[in-house]
């Protein structure tokens, strides 16, 4: 009994004093943490610390930003004509507030919420598992960093935002009727599902793709970019977080100024109109035809503020994070 005791615990005594960097002594109590615990030895870890940090990110931000979000979908889906609302950002803004009051611009909130945390995990996670698999002694090349960015805003767009986003837009396009029909979250939802399937919840998964893809792609390149330049020949040089901050708000701005036309394709095809679109090209076609091409960059100044501050937020509140996690959670490269 004595002996099948004290073997294993020689054998990990052998194992830890192999390490270089010593391990936290509670676990040499609990040695299945080495395993299965934070502090596990994985190289998937990188990929897990990316998915905790981003749906944290995820949460925090959108709480932050989600008033811009509101007013440019809602001018997003404002149309020519006799069913035009709003005459700008000012004037949505002032009618918003004065008919439902100044939370009104919080109205769908929950929707993004509830959609926040797994989008930004899953694009975070992505992003840290493929470059774990591409980068070159830590170092991304210019093609890498495309492709990786690309991969994020494909895994994001099809595990969370093409759903979030459509149950997003059909909220606010409600509130935009005489007689709004949804009464909450899980009502509206459920009546979504009720009318249209599904499917109804996945509108404008191409587009979706396509905008999320190149807007990540976008963005990482931007910022790995811009660290790397900061960096210089150092790999292991800190960049500040106001730093990373202002790196985001550069990123933002660039992915704004490139993809702000499938973003409104995207916004029409996940509105309680879509059904009048037979597919993404043809909602483009639409849109040019019937409003010229204009119509491609509404809701391009709101959009521009909230994207801008959301990045920029996103990328420090994920660094401060990450740096928290890698100091009291180690992957094999750093243990060995």
């Amino acid at each position: 009994m004595q002996a099948t005791f004290i073997f294993p615990q020689l054998i990990l005594l052998n194992r830890f004093s192999a390490m270089a960097k010593p391990i936290p002594m509670p676990f040499f109590q609990r040695p299945w943490m080495l395993q299965q615990g934070a502090a596990a030895a994985e190289g998937g870890n990188k990929g897990l610390k990316g998915i905790l940090a981003g749906g944290i990110t995820g949460g925090i931000e959108i709480c932050i930003t989600y008033p811009t979000e509101y007013i440019k979908t809602q001018l997003q889906l404002d149309e020519k004509g006799d069913r035009k609302r709003y005459s700008g950002v000012t004037d949505c803004i002032r009618k918003t507030v004065i008919q439902r009051g100044f939370f009104g611009l919080y109205r769908g909130l929950s929707v993004l919420l509830y959609g926040s945390i797994p989008k930004t995990a899953s694009r975070f996670g992505a992003f840290e598992t493929l470059k774990d698999h591409m980068a070159d002694n830590g170092q991304l090349s210019i093609f890498s960093k495309l492709l990786c960015g690309l991969g994020a805003g494909i895994c994001e767009a099809v595990i969370a935002v093409t759903p979030m986003e459509t149950i997003k837009v059909k909220f606010i396009n409600d509130q935009r009727t005489a007689k709004p029909q949804f009464k909450g979250f899980f009502h509206g939802v459920g009546r979504i599902i009720c009318n249209d399937g599904i499917g109804g919840i996945y509108k404008g998964v191409t587009a979706t793709i396509l905008k999320q893809g190149s807007n990540q792609a976008i963005r990482f390149f931007v910022v790995e970019s811009l660290k790397d330049s900061y960096k210089a020949k150092n790999p292991q040089k800190p960049v500040p977080k106001l730093l990373v901050g202002a790196f985001g708000f550069i990123a933002g701005a660039a992915s704004v100024l490139c993809n702000t036309p499938l973003d409104v394709i995207k916004t029409r095809m996940q509105g309680l109109e879509a059904a009048k679109y037979r597919s993404t090209a043809n909602c483009a076609l639409k849109i040019w035809h019937n409003e010229g091409i204009s119509a491609f960059y509404k809701g391009t100044v709101p959009r521009l503020s909230r994207v801008c501050l959301d990045v920029a937020f996103t990328f420090m509140i994920y660094d401060s994070f990450m740096d928290v996690f890698n100091r009291v959670w180690y992957t094999t490269d750093e243990i060995n």
